[in-house]
């Protein structure tokens, strides 16, 4: 038995010759390229520099009513939830042996993936729900919470981008050469 890759109608596939005769196998059928529409629909990555962030702004003040809606139930109402879910506060911590939190203000490095990942991921129970001024009105009041931006300020496709996070500078940014 050998094989031999011949062409067929354009498409390559493989001919298997077994006691003389040849028998053509035709390739796998993976599917057809995604159309266009479809890829931007699931093409919503935001990296740090907050390229491709939508319309719409939001403030903490407004936030706190998407918080307590759509948030609450699994982080609390300050954000303090269980130790998995405590998602404000914890500055600090991560050099403490004894009591660490990887919080928003802890540990998140760039406030413009926080609302690619709020936006992809929650709520928890219903991931891709939030409208985009819902998803700014949660992380501000998020950011808010960590005491990394004030009760009014406006977060929008501008803002956000310019939040310095407080624990930016212990990471690498991969998305930057150098």
């Amino acid at each position: 038995m050998f094989g031999h890759k011949v062409l067929l109608g354009g498409m390559t596939a493989v001919a298997l010759v077994v006691a003389g005769a040849a028998l053509a196998i035709d390739p796998p059928k993976l599917g057809t390229p995604a159309p266009e529409m479809l890829i931007r629909l699931f093409d919503i990555s935001i990296p740090p520099d907050g390229t491709g962030l939508p319309a719409g702004q939001a403030t903490a003040k407004q936030g706190e009513a998407v918080f307590m809606a759509r948030c609450a139930a699994c982080h609390g109402e300050r954000g303090e939830g269980a130790t998995n879910d405590r998602i404000a506060s914890g500055i600090g911590t991560l050099q403490d042996e004894v009591q660490t939190f990887k919080t928003v203000g802890s540990y998140w490095p760039y406030a413009t993936t926080l609302f690619d990942y709020v936006r992809r991921a929650m709520p928890y129970n219903a991931p891709l729900s939030l409208t985009d001024e819902e998803v700014y009105a949660a992380i501000a009041y998020v950011l808010f919470l960590s005491r990394i931006v004030g009760e009014t300020d406006v977060i929008d496709a501008k803002s956000l981008p310019a939040v310095k996070m407080p624990n930016r500078d212990a990471f690498i940014n991969a998305y930057t050469p150098g």
